[in-house]
């Protein structure tokens, strides 16, 4: 049986508080909706739909049953031909089926799956609590747990650098003739950084085209990314017109005192849970795997007893710092050992590896051999740069830096 507070009638009360109405806030709501329906539950969102302003995906086989049953809500992209990779040196086609969920879609079926009770979109929250969540209007909301799940934000506790981008809707005036996701197009100028581009076909006519970068600085200069983007679509023959856009500056951890991270940022009593919680692969800011199986873990844990909810994703977060270290010190090598317009060698050498390797990778759930392949054979870095950094600390991750 859940753990159940009643509250005083004259305030309102409710037994979960999700802080966060994003990916991670989202998916632990809608879980908890199947897994422990007796619950009432509140998705506070500051702004006015779920998710925000943008685009998470993944390979069909990163959920097991249970994920994927959880995401069959949501309306998406998929495709069936496998994806591509580019590269100076080869392009390679891949078998990998692959998904995509935009944020239009995730507030559409946030909204059509859960009980209107719990829909508390522009809700700014000012504060939070073991008992509960006060509003920017004042209003306090009594919770008998509370979940934070807002977004990650830079911390002197971490370092690494920054994965940097813009990304279009493009409305073409012809077919694209692009027929499969193309998840790197690192064929492209490296202007101090590694810079690919990154492709999914919508339509015959609409494609979302997004500029990346590897970068050492947190700065996005939107004109200049924008530019880009029309210069490749030229280059593709593309006439078009732009439908949407959206950007994000991504934090690459590669190292840090994780501990520290997570105890500048707690409350008793609350559960840190989410990208700002530590649950992103650490490399490749790939999120929605890991949110999928968290979500899951808490919502089974809620059915059984909500007090224990932070020490269960206390520990969760902890497990996941652990077994994700290897990933760490290959983005430490990726952003100290190589030259930033030389950083694309590491990925141009890591997609000649076997397709089961490189599917476990972005799922973090590499085996002890696909480690030691990965760092076997000549190195895509000098071996004295690669020894530098290794010993070295790292770049803290605070804006401006």
């Amino acid at each position: 049986m859940a753990l159940l507070i009643h509250f005083p009638m004259n305030s309102e009360n409710i037994d979960l508080a999700i802080v966060g109405g994003g990916l991670a806030g989202g998916l632990i709501a809608l879980a908890v909706r199947d897994y422990a329906p007796q619950l009432t539950v509140g998705l506070f969102e500051a702004g006015e739909s779920f998710g925000g302003n943008h685009r998470w995906s993944w390979f069909e086989g990163d959920l097991d049953a249970r994920g994927t049953k959880l995401m069959q809500r949501f309306r998406k992209m998929q495709w069936s031909g496998g994806n591509e990779v580019r590269f100076p040196a080869y392009s390679r086609c891949l078998q990998s089926d692959y998904r995509s969920l935009g944020s239009r879609d995730f507030d559409l079926a946030l909204r059509r799956e859960l009980p209107q009770s719990a829909i508390r979109t522009c809700a700014k929250v000012m504060g939070l609590d073991s008992e509960g969540v006060t509003l920017s209007d004042g209003k306090r909301v009594a919770a008998a747990m509370v979940l934070d799940c807002r977004d990650a934000q830079p911390s002197e506790h971490l370092t690494g650098g920054w994965q940097v981008f813009l990304g279009q809707n493009l409305k073409t005036d012809r077919p694209h003739g692009v027929d499969r996701p193309v998840i790197m197009d690192a064929a492209v100028d490296q202007p101090g950084a590694y810079r690919f581009v990154y492709l999914l076909p919508l339509s015959d006519d609409e494609i979302f085209v997004e500029d990346t970068y590897y970068a050492d600085s947190p700065q996005l200069d939107a004109p200049l990314l924008r530019q880009r983007i029309a210069d490749y679509a030229e280059e593709q023959r593309w006439r078009f017109q732009v439908l949407h856009e959206e950007t994000g500056v991504l934090p690459v951890v590669t190292g840090g005192d994780f501990s520290a991270y997570r105890g500048s940022l707690a409350q008793p009593g609350v559960a840190l849970a989410g990208a700002k919680g530590g649950f992103v692969h650490p490399l490749t800011s790939y999120t929605l795997p890991i949110a999928v199986e968290n979500a899951l873990a808490i919502a089974e844990a809620a059915r059984e007893n909500l007090a224990r909810l932070p020490q269960l994703v206390d520990e969760r977060a902890k497990s996941h710092w652990q077994r994700t270290a290897y990933y760490r010190l290959l983005g430490k090598m990726l952003f100290e050992a190589a030259e930033p317009e030389e950083r694309y060698r590491v990925f141009e050498r890591f997609y000649r590896l076997p397709e089961s390797l490189i599917e476990r990778f972005y799922a973090a759930r590499s085996t002890p051999l696909d480690k030691m392949r990965i760092l076997t054979g000549k190195p895509p870095v000098p071996i004295a740069r690669a020894m530098k950094a290794l010993l070295g600390k790292g770049a803290p991750l605070v804006q401006g830096k």
